[in-house]
């Protein structure tokens, strides 16, 4: 390495060193004047003063603790404390911002220097910060204490959502070792439409088309993939093909769904109480919808026991229900929701278990996450019957991926594999017909 070299990273390292450190200056400055202002001030009367009326009492408390600090603040690092007080009193903290950022889709929380974000699929991280763990506990405090759910060494997990929808998962010390994680993933103001998906390479036009005729011709959906493939994006999407004058029951364990149908009945798993009681699992919940005269049930993700009473409501004349499952491809799916069953302390041979698999679902759409952020549908596929011991299966349309560009986005293209689904005569005795052409061998759609 030359002289010069050397003393361009030593220049690098001093600036670095600097900005650090006018950083930890103004988050002392930010904890001090919100605390200043909770002491000086009741927290009622606090909360009933307009913005302007907050920001005028931030501003005189900003200039005599900076002047009792020795800290010269320019006008941006002023601006910078104002909002950021703000932000502490009237929503969350450093989070307030990011979940303002309407190109934010996920924000990450490990311990209270560490803050991610997704923005078009790619994560990357926040200059935002806390002040320490007791901040991030105060923040989270004031998520969950509307809901009322209790977290502590006790009970140090809990899922809950935010006013907007957006859902939200805590995990405190001592069960994760960086300090107190919070996961939020948030979701679009409106809900994204089937013209959305096409219009992000989700989905082609035909792809679309052929969906909303299986939704509204009541087939049996199951959505597969990993965790942020999209599952529940193309789950609303489904649900929203579902015909207005149906009764819709959705099923959820933090209410995410956002079905534009007025006659909607959502229910919402609920954890135990601090004594351990009061705990309504999803499966109960299932149980529950059949007495509901539900045209349709909608189940968030099946996870667990739930599954084999949501395979008995589709073979029960419960026909169009949807639900979402992770798993790593349509195949795989099935195995996994096998499993699923077999959790339901049932002692049923695994033949048996196909068959209702087998006889309950129709379609598999399998939705993954790629490299470069992108989120696309890979497989529809076709369940149909048993062969000896294996449910047999066949894509109807699937993602063919051809490489990467070199600017590392995907390349490929959605194909119709030109078989024609079993269940076709199905669609057309509901009502539902489709051009031949849909079933037509061809690969297009954007790359």
């Amino acid at each position: 390495m030359t002289a010069s070299e050397v003393a361009l990273q030593a220049h690098d390292s001093y600036h670095h060193e600097a900005d650090r450190q006018d950083q930890e200056r103004l988050l002392a400055l930010e904890a001090r004047v919100h605390a200043q202002l909770i002491q000086n001030t009741d927290l009622h009367v606090l909360l009933r003063l307009s913005d302007e009326q907050v920001l005028a009492r931030i501003q005189a408390l900003t200039s005599e603790i900076a002047a009792s600090m020795n800290l010269l603040l320019t006008a941006s690092q002023r601006q910078q404390t104002y909002q950021a007080v703000l932000a502490e009193l009237r929503g969350y903290g450093p989070l307030q911002e990011l979940l303002e950022d309407e190109t934010v889709s996920e924000i990450m929380v490990n311990g209270p220097r560490n803050i991610y974000v997704e923005r078009h699929g790619k994560v990357e991280r926040s200059p935002k910060v806390f002040y320490n763990d007791a901040h991030v506990m105060r923040i989270i405090e004031k998520i969950i204490s509307p809901l009322g759910r209790r977290l502590d060494e006790s009970v140090p997990m809990v899922d809950a959502r935010l006013p907007d929808g957006s859902r939200v998962n805590i995990i405190i010390p001592p069960v994760v070792l960086c300090g107190p994680t919070i996961t939020i993933r948030k979701f679009a103001a409106e809900a994204y439409t089937a013209q959305d998906l096409v219009n992000f390479g989700t989905m082609t036009e035909e792809m679309c088309q052929f969906l909303r005729a299986c939704v509204e011709a009541h087939l049996n959906i199951l959505v597969s993939g990993s965790t942020s493939s999209g599952k529940t994006t193309t789950l609303n999407v489904l649900s929203s093909f579902i015909p207005h004058n149906e009764r819709i029951v959705t099923i959820e364990d933090a209410a995410e769904l956002q079905l534009q149908q007025e006659h909607v009945v959502p229910l919402e798993s609920r954890p135990p109480n601090i004594e351990g009681r009061g705990e309504i699992t999803i499966r109960q919940l299932v149980r529950n919808a059949l007495r509901m005269r539900p045209d349709r049930i909608v189940v968030g993700e099946c996870r667990g026991g739930e599954a084999l009473d949501m395979l008995q409501a589709m073979n029960t004349g419960h026909d169009g229900s949807l639900t979402t499952i992770h798993a790593n491809g349509p195949r795989d799916s099935l195995s996994r929701l096998e499993t699923l069953v077999l959790m339901a302390g049932t002692e049923l041979p695994s033949r048996a278990i196909r068959e209702q698999i087998s006889a309950a679902l129709d379609l598999i759409i399998h939705q993954a996450r790629f490299t470069d952020g992108s989120r696309k549908v890979t497989h529809i596929t076709e369940v149909q019957r048993m062969e000896g011991e294996t449910i047999v299966i066949q894509d109807i349309y699937r993602f063919e991926q051809q490489g990467l560009d070199a600017e590392g986005r995907v390349i490929g293209r959605h194909v119709c594999t030109g078989l024609r689904p079993t269940f076709a005569e199905r669609l057309i005795t509901r009502g539902v017909e489709l051009p031949e052409s849909l079933f037509q061998q061809w690969g297009g759609g954007r790359m």
